[in-house]
């Protein structure tokens, strides 16, 4: 069990990042266990042949059999703005003995592959995690980081709907939070009690995580969880249509304004409709200039949502 207690002033200083780097690390647990990650087997057939070429004797040597990688693959992240190549560069830098001992946290000892010289060790791992990012997740990580962001979104209207405790404890069965302290059941038996003590909580969504995971040692405050909206991301999806809603504004049209209940990105929507993203933007700025959606910009990307108006119009439908 781990409890992170939180001060008021942490409370108020809860923040989300997303972190390219975790999402590398965390996807190794799917390629060494894909009966664990059944959301990700559309990922995971498209890259089958891809992941021939790898170096998995590098890559599997930071799993172990519970699933638990090193901390320096799950930093904290500053920002949903997070750059891969900047995290590359911290950990091409990491001093001899945060990356040894975060290892042997793991492990118990550092695997044989990364034994020897450190600064070799760590080109090895660089260079293993890069060819994986290039070849497997790189090429879909505009439709990855829609939906981790969008889960941002939707997590920041929670809190302002429904306060900062319902927003945790919907994180995740594994968290309940209660009257400033967080706890969270990991496989891990030892009890760990964590004081944030000023420096933050970060909450870090992921494709990668079942049911949420914590940095191992005792890094920064951080729980990584899972993102919602990431079962719809591979496969093309049909929402059943309200019959007149659909005769007046078309059946794609309609279909794109009842899915947009919660906040998604117009690359998100074409993945899950199997339309493409030009012929989405077109439908949504119809939608958006109707008064039916509205939009707001996370990061790179715009998401939109179905307005009050746009929500009346189903629901007298429905009704």
């Amino acid at each position: 069990m781990l409890r992170y207690l939180l001060t008021e002033d942490d409370v108020g200083a809860v923040r989300f990042g997303i972190s390219p780097l975790c999402e590398l690390g965390l996807s190794i647990r799917a390629i060494a266990d894909p009966s664990r990650f059944p959301l990700q087997v559309g990922w995971l057939r498209r890259t089958e042949a891809a992941r021939e070429r790898l170096d998995h004797a590098a890559l599997f040597a930071l799993i172990d059999h519970r699933g638990w990688t090193p901390d320096f693959l799950n930093p904290r992240p500053s920002s949903p703005l997070t750059r891969l190549d900047d995290e590359f560069a911290a950990l091409l830098e990491m001093p001899a003995d945060v990356f040894h001992g975060d290892l042997v946290a793991v492990f118990g000892q550092v695997p044989e592959v990364f034994a020897g010289s450190t600064s070799r060790a760590r080109r090895r791992l660089v260079s293993a995690l890069r060819q994986l990012w290039e070849t497997c997740l790189e090429p879909y990580w505009p439709r990855m980081r829609a939906v981790l962001e969008a889960d941002i979104v939707h997590r920041g209207r929670q809190v302002s709907q429904a306060g900062l405790s319902a927003m945790l404890n919907g994180l995740t069965s594994r968290i309940t939070y209660g009257h400033g302290v967080l706890e969270m059941r990991m496989a891990d038996p030892r009890p760990r009690v964590r004081a944030v003590g000023g420096e933050g909580l970060t909450l870090v969504p992921t494709m990668f995580t079942r049911r949420g995971s914590a940095p191992v040692g005792d890094g920064p405050p951080m729980i990584l969880y899972p993102a919602r909206g990431q079962g719809a991301l591979w496969e093309a999806e049909r929402v059943a249509n309200p019959g007149a809603v659909a005769a007046v504004l078309g059946e794609t049209r309609a279909s794109l304004l009842a899915a947009l209940g919660e906040p998604a990105s117009s690359t998100e929507l074409g993945v899950r409709f199997g339309v493409t993203a030009s012929a989405v933007n077109q439908h949504l700025r119809v939608l958006h200039d109707a008064g039916l959606l509205v939009s707001t910009r996370y990061g790179r990307s715009v998401l939109y949502l179905r307005s009050e108006l746009g929500s009346a119009l189903l629901e007298a439908r429905a009704g």
